[in-house]
C-alpha cells in the first residue's frame, strides 16, 4: 500500500493548479450542501417536476427545495424549463455540467460505501 505522501506527490496531483482547486471548492460548496446531492440524484434518475423531486427526497421541505434548485441553477448544474401549458408547467433537468458531475461523484459514493465512519474513526468495510 502506498503512503499518503506518495499519493500526494503523484504525477496527477502535480498537474492540478490553484485555480482548479478554487473552482473545485466552489462546486463542492454547492454540491456539499444538505439536500443538493439528493436533488441531483433525483434528477439523474428521471424526476422532472417539483412534485416529483419532493416525492423521492424524503424529509425535504418545499422551501429548501426551492432554495437548492435556485442554487443549482446558478451553478449551471440544473436547468429550469417553463412549459407554456394551462396551468404552466415547470420542468427541471441536469445540464451537461450537472450530468458530468453526477458521473464524477460516483467514485466518491463508492468511497463512502467502502469506508464506514464509526465514532470518528474510519474503517474499511468488507
Amino acid at each position: 500500500m502506498k503512503s499518503s505522501h506518495t499519493l500526494r506527490s503523484s504525477a496527477g496531483w502535480n498537474q492540478v493548479n490553484e485555480d482548479e482547486c478554487r473552482h473545485a471548492s466552489q462546486v463542492l460548496e454547492v454540491v456539499g450542501q444538505r439536500w443538493s446531492p439528493s436533488i441531483l440524484l433525483a434528477l439523474a434518475r428521471g424526476a422532472e417536476r417539483y412534485s416529483d423531486i419532493m416525492a423521492v427526497v424524503a424529509g425535504l421541505s418545499a422551501r429548501m427545495l426551492t432554495l437548492r434548485l435556485k442554487q443549482l441553477e446558478t451553478a449551471e448544474l440544473v436547468a429550469r424549463t417553463v412549459v407554456p401549458t394551462t396551468p404552466v408547467m415547470v420542468r427541471y433537468h441536469l445540464t451537461p455540467r450537472g450530468d458530468d458531475l453526477i458521473t464524477a461523484l460516483q467514485p466518491i459514493a463508492g468511497h463512502v460505501q467502502r469506508w464506514e465512519i464509526d465514532g470518528g474513526q474510519s474503517t474499511p468495510s468488507s
